[in-house]
């Protein structure tokens, strides 16, 4: 495990040359993104919460499994597409059932806003794939908002057509209760200068 957290240098993934790297951001406890590189063992996975509880679990569950292309990470979601990784060094980006902060006077807490997505475009190679989800529909909203601010991430749902049966712990959560959850896909089709 790789801990970020109070550190102000760049993460260099090992990934290899033409590897596809994506991130799992949030991961939670973790079943998305074991599926994950269970199914694309090719790829390099990055997986990255600040619950190190969290964390050491997954880490437990990869060993078992024995997953070297499973790298977890102890981070900062804003620190990530801020500093802590190279530019244009992600292929595909999931941040799954983000906290809402439903309140209206904790909404400034909700880590998906204007600022957040102009970040995450740094670490995002050219044709990458956002792929967002959450079970709260204002927040959904807004989110679709937000993104029609950013011409250059074109909406494109096959972009996760092939992990669709995935699903992450707060999701079965949700679902199991009968809470629907809503996933949206973007495409980097350029840099905004």
């Amino acid at each position: 495990m790789h801990i970020l957290t109070n550190t102000y240098y760049v993460f260099q993934p090992p990934a290899g040359a033409g590897q596809y790297v994506e991130l799992d951001m949030g991961c939670g406890k973790g079943s998305f993104s074991l599926q994950l590189a269970q199914r694309y063992p090719q790829r390099l996975l990055l997986a990255s919460d600040l619950m190190m509880g969290r964390l050491a679990s997954l880490q437990r569950k990869r060993e078992r499994l024995g997953l070297s292309n499973l790298l977890l990470l102890r981070a900062s979601n804003l620190a990530l597409a801020s500093f802590q990784l190279p530019p244009q060094c992600i292929d595909r980006l999931h941040l799954l059932c983000p906290d809402p902060w439903p309140k209206r006077h904790h909404r400034i807490k909700r880590l998906v806003c204007t600022d957040f997505i102009s970040r995450l475009q740094r670490i995002l190679k050219p044709g990458a794939i956002l792929h967002l989800s959450t079970d709260h529909q204002p927040y959904f909203e807004d989110w679709l908002k937000i993104l029609s601010r950013f011409p250059n991430l074109v909406d494109c749902p096959e972009g996760i057509e092939d992990i669709s049966d995935l699903k992450s712990d707060f999701e079965r959560q949700w679902q199991a209760r009968g809470m629907p959850v809503r996933h949206l896909s973007r495409k980097l089709v350029s840099t905004q200068p």
